[in-house]
């Protein structure tokens, strides 16, 4: 077991070792008050979820940012499994980039697990004068132990797909991983496998384009995401780009977890599609279609076909189970993807969202659907929004859901999850058979914090897991 190896560093010698790791206890998971009408600054909460613990599905810390605004999103670490055999490496520090102030936030988890503290901010004008980029999204870390952030833009707000590599231990800005003048023309999120020498980044849009809102005549414009990009990972600069077909806004990407996989699938939110991108005998990639989300003909919504909006995807450790949620239909899934050609649906549960009974929307044509789902109410509360942000328990037993996507969209398309805050809901899995039942014990209520509802986002485990460790 990792726990008795004297030599090595964070994380698990390997995905399936992972699985065997200890349950987790709290979570950290940035709150949002940027288009809120709450003054206040943004905040990482520190939530317990030992059924044990008598504070268990209460927000234990909250640590504030000392600026207003910023739309903390996603997080990573400073080190990872990547960085596994290096003794002199520590998973104690845990990364906020900010999608609209472009900051990056260096917490120090590591000297008080149960209260972080801040560490470091990197200011905006240090990414944009030494790498020309800002709006930052996803950050991973690297094997040379350094930390890379991708970008959604320029400085200005226009689109632009580069990544920011900061050094892992004093946290200095070094300038751009791609080549100068390599970067996509949109960015979002990314996944490396070395063994391949592949990394694949995806993108959403440019900040100026998604910022305010969602507008649909920027889709007909062109000015959402339809491509992958497909880097050499030696040499930094972009090998292929490839088109998806029914692919529009593609988000999450996900590689197997063995690091000897040639594959993995990236969820296309506006299309409802999942794809599956693999390495061709010649070296090549190529991408297809894999899962098909049908929309619903609808009445009462800003279109008269509504997406599933399939916003966050998920693998389990072992490479058998993807789960994704669909924010605007409102179901988390789960597909067994032992055939990843064919995945088969396995598990499925509605938790709110936009078509529920009694509601503004009126389902016309269903596909899937004979009546439209009620509305989920856990411990008294109903819950506000659809499932968004998803992550797995190590050993794949807990799925882990709250339900904000982005403050300017949750405005639009779920008003009143501004007004009653996000939530925390936790889903039991069968990964015997497969299958999702929600705990109905388990809430954790955004809508009732000191300053007001606040929106929760991306959930991250102290220990690690499987969205933020790559295994080489």
């Amino acid at each position: 077991m990792a726990t008795k190896c004297g030599k090595c560093g964070p994380g698990y010698p390997t995905p399936l070792e992972a699985m065997k790791g200890p349950r987790e206890e709290i979570v950290y998971l940035p709150c949002i008050y940027r288009n809120t009408g709450t003054e206040a600054p943004d905040y990482l909460a520190t939530v317990d979820v030992d059924p044990k613990s008598p504070y268990y599905c209460q927000v234990i810390h909250r640590l504030p940012m000392p600026n207003l605004k910023d739309e903390l999103h996603h997080s990573g670490w400073n080190t990872c499994s990547s960085c596994f055999g290096d003794s002199t490496k520590s998973r104690n520090k845990l990364m906020l980039p900010c999608i609209m102030s472009s900051r990056i936030y260096v917490v120090d988890v590591g000297s008080d697990p149960r209260a972080p503290k801040l560490h470091k901010v990197i200011e905006a004008e240090d990414i944009h004068a030494k790498c020309g980029l800002g709006y930052l999204h996803t950050s991973h870390c690297l094997a040379s132990g350094e930390v890379m952030i991708s970008s959604l833009g320029d400085p200005k707000g226009n689109g632009k797909g580069g990544f920011v590599l900061l050094d892992g231990e004093t946290f200095e800005v070094k300038g751009t991983w791609e080549q100068p003048g390599g970067a996509a023309p949109m960015g979002y999120d990314f996944w490396y496998q070395p063994r391949h020498n592949v990394m694949i980044s995806t993108e959403w849009a440019a900040p100026n384009v998604f910022g305010d809102g969602f507008n649909p005549a920027d889709v007909e414009a062109g000015l959402y995401g339809s491509h992958i990009h497909v880097w050499d990972w030696q040499r930094h600069k972009i090998v292929q780009t490839l088109p998806l077909q029914d692919g529009l806004i593609p988000l999450e990407v996900r590689f197997l977890h063995n690091p000897d996989a040639a594959q993995g699938f990236v969820g296309c939110a506006l299309s409802s599609t999942i794809q599956r991108f693999y390495k061709n005998q010649g070296g090549t990639w190529s991408v297809e279609k894999v899962i098909q989300v049908p929309p619903k003909k609808v009445k009462g919504w800003l279109l008269p076909e509504m997406p599933g909006l399939i916003t966050d995807i998920l693998l389990s450790l072992d490479d058998r189970f993807l789960y994704f949620s669909n924010w605007l239909h409102g179901d988390l899934r789960q597909y067994d993807i032992s055939d990843p050609q064919r995945p088969r649906l396995t598990g499925q549960l509605f938790l709110g969202g936009s078509i529920v009974k009694g509601g503004p929307v009126q389902v016309l044509k269903d596909q899937e659907l004979k009546s439209q789902p009620e509305p989920l109410v856990v411990k008294g509360k109903r819950v506000p929004g659809g499932p968004q942000m998803i992550q797995l328990s190590l050993d794949g037993k807990r799925l882990y859901v709250t339900t904000s996507l982005y403050s300017a969209w949750d405005k639009q398309f779920y008003p009143d999850l501004i007004r009653e805050g996000s939530v925390m809901l936790q889903i039991d899995v069968d990964t015997i058979k497969g299958g999702l039942k929600l705990n109905p014990n388990f809430l954790v209520d955004f809508g009732k914090e000191p300053l007001g509802p606040a929106l929760a986002h991306e959930l991250r485990y102290p220990g690690g897991d499987c969205s933020s460790d790559i295994w080489l």
